[in-house]
């Protein structure tokens, strides 16, 4: 008897890591679902949700446009009947308030669900935990924290917008191996080859704004549009004056303060903003800690001296204590480039004053 108990013991146990496995096979399908909706949903977070029928039948769903279905209500319609008794995961709380559209976490629990995987919470404080408690007040199984991670950086600019109010900032630069952006005379094409220009394309497509100085503008006229891949064009920011006849019309011009530059594009439902230049203001917005990622296209080429453009304009660290030092949150090979993406600990980040009013260094934003 001990052993058939000894038994039983282990089968429990392998059944346990079982689900816990398929719970985060199925949580890696949802995450990937509302990522090929990251381009065109937004401002409505790329959420993505599977369904797994009883059968073992699984049909997945992606958040639509504002206006549109949420995950949850595409992958129902989906499943039909097979969703009584299902489990969903979803990558995103369920909302239970009504907003463009009726509560999912009731469309869940009237479809017969029984058991809800949620990747992260949704901190919108018309949700916040009340999807979970919907849920669970009806009688539905619910486990929130699988792959959660993994979600947190799919979903990163939606949850720092509702978190902090602005949106998530990612500063692109492209440059040589001996960190220099542009010639003494201020020409750049190109620097990087074509596999990492569509690739800062993409970038482009994934934000909701894409921010120059005034004196990228003025000098490149660049038109900040998105070609090369699929999705919208960003609204389009220059930190000062743009001339009527400029590319990059039309486009919104803003001054000041940093910060309130952040809050009002915040205030305008921008949840990930691209800077691109030019050196001056990628400076600033790096002095002022408010980059959260940091995004360089290496290319296999140097100057070789130090009158080429550097990718910041403006007082660095002045000791080695004062270096800026993060992390690689990825590194790829794009044609002969590299894509290096860098994340700064805010207390790390570099603590100068920044200026960027007359930004009168290129920064070479991508045509």
């Amino acid at each position: 008897m001990p052993s058939e108990r000894r038994a039983a013991r282990r089968q429990e146990s392998t059944g346990a890591v079982n689900e816990a496995g398929a719970d985060h096979a199925h949580m890696a399908a949802a995450i990937a679902a509302g990522e090929t909706v990251r381009t065109t949903t937004s401002p409505n977070p790329w959420v993505g949700c599977v369904i797994v029928a009883p059968s073992g039948e699984s049909f997945s769903g992606a958040t639509r446009p504002p206006g549109g279905a949420h995950a949850e209500i595409v992958a129902l319609a989906a499943a039909g009947d097979a969703a009584h008794g299902a489990t969903a995961f979803v990558t995103l709380e369920p909302c239970a308030h009504v907003g463009r559209t009726p509560p999912c976490a009731d469309a869940l629990v009237r479809a017969g669900v029984r058991r809800v995987v949620v990747g992260v919470l949704d901190p919108d404080r018309r949700v916040d935990g009340r999807g979970v408690a919907r849920l669970r007040e009806a009688g539905v199984e619910v486990e929130v924290g699988v792959r959660s991670a993994e979600v947190e950086r799919s979903l990163a600019p939606y949850l720092t917008h509702r978190r902090t109010g602005r949106p998530l900032v990612v500063l692109k630069l492209a440059t040589t191996l001996d960190g220099r952006i542009a010639a003494p005379d201020g020409e750049s094409k190109w620097i990087t080859g074509p596999a990492a220009r569509a690739d800062a394309h993409r970038l482009r497509a994934e934000s909701d704004a894409v921010l120059v100085g005034a004196g990228t503008a003025r000098h490149d006229d660049p038109a900040l549009t998105v070609r090369a891949v699929h999705g919208r064009d960003p609204l389009r920011v220059v930190l000062g004056d743009l001339d009527p006849s400029a590319r990059a019309q039309p486009a919104v011009s803003l001054r000041g303060d940093l910060g309130d530059v952040l809050d009002e594009l915040g205030r305008r439902d921008v949840l990930q903003l691209l800077v691109e230049g030019g050196a001056r203001v990628a400076w600033s917005f790096h002095a002022a800690r408010l980059v959260d990622r940091y995004v360089l296209y290496v290319a296999p080429a140097l100057f070789g001296g130090d009158d080429a453009l550097g990718l910041f304009a403006g007082p660095g660290a002045p000791t080695m204590a004062g270096l800026a030092r993060g992390r690689f949150a990825s590194v790829e090979r794009l044609g002969s480039d590299l894509r290096l993406e860098l994340t700064l600990a805010r207390d790390d980040a570099a603590g100068a004053t920044p200026d960027p009013a007359d930004d009168t260094a290129t920064g070479k934003a991508v045509e």
